[in-house]
Parts: C-alpha cells; structure tokens; sequence
C-alpha cells in the first residue's frame, strides 16, 4: 500500500486552488467569517455582518464554481470574466440581505442556496444532449459529497479527541470555542477543496463512460424503490378513504405526496443509465408506472392546498407547495408524453422555479403579502372600517370574534415576518416614523445593546402599536408575560351536580376528540339504548333509542367570549396566560328537546386555546348529559 506523499498533496491542493481560485477565496472568507462570529462577543455585530458575510460566500462559491465549469472549456478571458460576475453578484447579495436578518432573507437565502446547487449540476451541459455525461457527472460530484463529509467528520472527531485529551492531560486552557472554530475551519476550507478536488476535469470524456457502481443499483433497487412503494400505497389507500368518507385530506398528506415524489424520481434518476440494458426492463416499467401513480396523489396534493388555502390565504410556505405541486404535475405530463425523454429537464425547470420564487411581483413573498393584506382589507371592508382606501379602528364596530382574530394574525403575521412596512399602502400613518420612535422606548433601546438575533423587544412594541392602532385590542393577545393565550370557562361548584328531577346522568368524562372521527361509546340500561359521540368540532351527539341530539362546546363557548364585556365580574387571576371565569352554572348549560326525552347539556369547564391561524378552539371540556323522560 502505498502513502501519498507530502508532495503530491500539496500539488493536489495547489491544482486545485489554480483551477477554482474564486471557489477557495469564497471558502477562505466565509471560514474566516465564520471564525469571527464564534470568537466575537458582539452578538448583534457578529449576527447582521457576519452572518452575512458566511451567506455570501456560500453563494459566491456556488455561482463562481457554476462560471467555472461552463465556461472551462472557453478562453481565459472569457473564464475570468464570468468567474468576476459571479463573484460581483454574491457580493451584492450580501448588501441586499437587510440588516437585521429577518425570515424572508434567510428564506430567500436557502432558495438562492438551492438555485445555485442546481445551477452547478447542469452548468457545463447546457448544450443538447449529453444525457450520459451530465449522469456521469452528478454522479462524480454526488459521490465525492458523501466522501467528503466522511472524511471531513472523522478529522473533526479524530482532532476535537487530541484536543479533549490534550486539555486532560496537561491541563491545558483550551476554550470550548475552539471546537466550534476547529470545526469551521475542516467544514469550510478543507471540506471544500476536498470536494473541489474531485470535480471531474475533462467533461467530454464523461460521454463515453459506461462505469456504474454496483452498489449505487442495489442501494435504489432494495432501499429507494421499496420505500417509494411503501409510500405510495399509504398514500393511495388513504386518497380511497378519503373518496369513501368524503372528507377534506389532513395537512400532513402533503409532506407524504413529497417524499413519495423525492423518493420516486431519485431513485429513476440513480438507475437512468441502466434502462436500456436486456436485463434491466423493469427500470421503464417502474419509472413510467411511477408518473402514472402519481396522477391521482398529484390531485389530492392540490385539494390539501386548497383545503389550507382557501380559509387562511397563501404565505410563503403555502406558496412554495402549490409551486411544488405545478411543478410535478408538469414533470410528470412531460415524462408520460414526451417521446425523447431528457432528464435534464428535472434540474433546469427546477431551478427556474426557484430562482422566480425569490424576487419579483411572482415571488413567493410579495404573493403572500398580497394575500394576506387582502384578507386584512376584506375584514375591514366588511365592517366598514376603511377610509380613502385606508384602514381606520375598528375600536366601535361589532366585529364577530372569528374575524377579530383573524385580522390581529394578519397583523401578527406582517410584524413577525419583518415585513411590517408592507402595510404602508393600507396606513395612513408614516410606519418608518413609528418604528423610529419605537426604538427610542427604554425597553427596545436596551435589547439593542444586548440582541445576537432579530430585535424581538422592536417586533412586540410594532405589534401592540399596530393591533391598538387599528382598535383590535378586544381581540389582541400581546407577547411576553401578558400573553393571552386562550380562556377557561369554569362553573361555580363545578364538582357537584344536582340530579333531582332526571332519569339518567351521563358523564362527559373530560374526553378528548382524538382520531379522525373522534369518540365514541355506546351502551344499554333498564332496555334504553344510549350512543354519545365526539368529533373533532367538539360536537357532542346523543341518540337515545330512536331520539337524537348535539351540542357544540365551541359555540357555547365562542358565545361567552363574544359577551366578555358582560363577565368582567365573574373574572379571576389570570394564569399561564389563560383568562378564568368561574360561571354560574346556566352560562354553561343549554336544553334540547325530543319526541321523548328532554336532554340538557352541562358543562363544568370548558377551555379554549388560540390555534396558528388566529383562532380559538375548545382543546378540553367537561360536564354532564342529563336525561329527563318526558312523559
């Protein structure tokens, strides 16, 4: 076995340095960045710059190393000239990027990150055809990924041991940052020119290659497919469920749809070049049975999105699935119909996809602005809370609990996503003046001079000053220790119950309504059939014999909250957030009447919580059905 020598690593490394000289510098900076930020002190510093400066260069690695494959095969000139674009637009990003970091921006980082990925895969076959090469390639690029994370993780682990033991032993001051500093260094510096290192030279020989691993086959072939297969037949049993029951699908079918798809089209991918060999037929079959089952899962993706959409508008993420869920329909149309099957495509739409998705009146953020400000104007239109196009309080007008709440999630939604100023075309006051003089309170100052992330005390002043502004406070539930997160309605001597008068009592049970069609119990006493169920929607139903009956918890419930005004005598300490009232017993006690039995419904406690949307749901309640025969 033979060692290499030191020589020829430090030839390795300065070969590689030479033909990806851009590619290093990025590394070298955002490894310094990166170096500064665990060493600096200055969290809210080391945050907005230097954050910043690692994003950077992330991104200017990703786009100098896509220059540098398209355009290796051109004259210097041209080389460098792509190579300083590149480079000139990730340093731009790096002003482009707010100050203060907010969601949106490391969003639109994590897509910008993504495009770039793709950019690398396909940049040096943007010609046509050259399906084997651009295989052959990913390949080379995919298995030098998984090499260097495996031979960067056991250095990292092999020195941050020395370090460990060194410190033992000779009792040595080695401060827990240099693990972090260690590890920045072997991910970004040599981690990258590791990989660097592997990046195939000669493109057009990749066309005649014909090697496949062994191993990449079984891996898709017993690990991939199978688990494709396990996914798809879940999802398609419970798309039969759905259509049996008629019922709306739940949020998670949708990441279950996803991962069928990633599954499915990776493992196509790993295989592709095995499809035309005698023995691998079965590769055609998979792949064209593939695009044919995710037809009918392709719709049911779109009915979760539309389930989602329709009542609580789109946001990023919603948009990003309906993308997604376009996306597909259109690979799959392509792959079922199109006679030269280019797998290209995948890659290139894809990252059309994503890079239209950051910036621009179609991006995912100004569609969700422009829906979320909808929904907020259509509340206030609906009240006849507007003035001159702008939104005026709302402090005077009867506006119905659901759509309070609502309106305050909107505004929620703008403040905590940094995007409050997107509000100025519904204000008719100067939002940059107001946020301005928020940052000159006493208790945002003082965060500023200790904050290592987004000014949260500036975000929870902008927040209470909006929702008072626009007169929700009855509907507001402000951040920190003053929170309001949901109610407790509580009858006076909840633990005794008074039974003079009724045939039979049915205990409630403080049951919860777990699982698709919630609770059900059945039972027979003296020859009287009883059946009390629960769903989802807090509804509770009794049928006794032939007679049958339901209450809503909810509504009874909501119906207390919209009277509030009228409680504040029977109001007690507030705890964890949670707003008590301790009731007399016939504010929690409706009365139903059948041909048979006259049936009421009393509830000893019933608590509400507020949910991601703004609203408040029953998540526990309590009490009895009491049961009169009529005569």
């Amino acid at each position: 076995m033979r060692f290499p020598s030191i020589k020829n690593l430090a030839d390795g490394f300065i070969n590689t340095v030479k033909r990806f000289p851009f590619e290093c510098l990025f590394a070298l900076t955002g490894t310094i960045a990166g170096t500064i930020y665990i060493e600096s002190n200055e969290y809210a510093l080391a945050y907005s710059v230097y954050t910043r400066v690692m994003m950077m260069a992330n991104l200017g690695l990703l786009l100098s190393l896509a220059a540098s494959l398209f355009a290796e095969g051109d004259g210097l000139t041209r080389r460098i000239m792509l190579r300083v674009t590149a480079a000139l637009l990730a340093i731009a990003l790096f002003f482009i990027f707010g100050k203060e970091l907010s969601t949106t921006d490391t969003l639109r980082f994590c897509l910008l990150s993504l495009a770039f990925h793709l950019l690398v895969s396909f940049a040096p076959f943007t010609a046509k055809g050259h399906i084997k090469g651009f295989w052959q390639f990913n390949k080379s690029l995919f298995l030098r990924f998984l090499a260097s994370v495996l031979y960067s993780g056991v250095l990292y682990l092999g020195l941050a041991a020395a370090i460990s033991a060194s410190k033992l032993l000779f009792n040595l001051d080695i401060h827990d940052k240099t693990f972090g500093i260690l590890f920045s260094w072997i991910a970004g510096v040599f981690n990258t020119v590791f990989f660097l290192a592997g990046v195939p030279h000669n493109i057009k020989e990749l066309e005649q290659d014909d090697s496949y691993p062994k191993g990449l086959k079984v891996f898709t072939q017993y690990v991939l497919i199978p688990l494709a297969s396990v996914y798809v037949i879940i999802l398609l049993a419970y798309e039969i469920k759905i259509l049996v029951r008629w019922s709306l699908p739940k949020g998670l079918v949708s990441n279950l749809i996803l991962g069928y798809a990633v599954f499915g089209i990776l493992s196509i991918l790993l295989v592709y070049p095995l499809r035309d060999r005698e023995e691998n037929k079965w590769i055609k079959t998979y792949s064209r049975s593939f695009y044919f089952l995710l037809i009918p899962l392709i719709a049911l993706l779109f009915l979760a999105i539309y389930s989602r959409i329709l009542p609580y508008g789109i946001t990023a993420p919603r948009y990003f699935l309906i993308v997604l869920a376009l996306w597909l329909l259109f690979i799959t149309g392509y792959f079922l119909l199109a006679r030269k099957q280019n797998i290209k495509i995948i890659p290139v739409s894809l990252c059309i996809v994503t890079l239209l998705a950051i910036y621009g009146p179609q991006s995912a953020f100004s569609v969700a602005q422009y829906s979320q400000r909808k929904i907020l104007n259509d509340i206030f239109e609906k009240y006849g809370a507007m003035k001159n196009g702008n939104l005026t309080s709302a402090k005077n007008v009867k506006m119905s609990q659901k759509d309070g709440l609502n309106a305050v999630e909107k505004v929620r939604y703008f403040v905590y996503q940094n995007e409050i100023k997107a509000l100025q075309p519904m204000i008719s006051k100067n939002i940059s003046k107001v946020i301005d003089s928020l940052n000159k309170t006493k208790e945002v100052a003082s965060e500023n001079k200790t904050r290592y992330h987004n000014n949260y005390a500036l975000m929870a002043a902008e927040y209470d000053w909006m929702v008072k502004y626009l007169g929700l406070n009855k509907f507001y539930y402000p951040e920190g220790e003053d929170a309001i997160t949901g109610y407790a309605f509580v009858a006076i001597d909840k633990d005794i119950l008074k039974v003079k008068g009724y045939d039979y009592v049915i205990a409630l049970g403080n049951r919860e309504p777990y699982g698709p069609n919630g609770t059900q119990l059945e039972s027979k006493s003296e020859g009287v059939r009883f059946k009390y169920s629960l769903d989802r929607d807090h509804r509770y139903s009794l049928a006794i014999n032939g007679d049958s009956v339901s209450f809503n918890a909810n509504e009874i419930a909501h119906r207390l909250i919209n009277a509030e005004d009228k409680l504040a005598k029977y109001q007690g300490e507030k705890e964890y957030g949670i707003r008590n009232y301790i009731l007399p017993p016939d504010f929690l006690t409706e009365v139903k009447q059948t041909a048979h039995y006259r049936i009421t419904f009393k509830l000893s406690k019933v608590s509400l919580s507020s949910s991601g949307n703004g609203s408040m749901d029953v998540y526990q309640a309590d009490g009895w059905f009491l049961i009169s025969i009529l005569k």
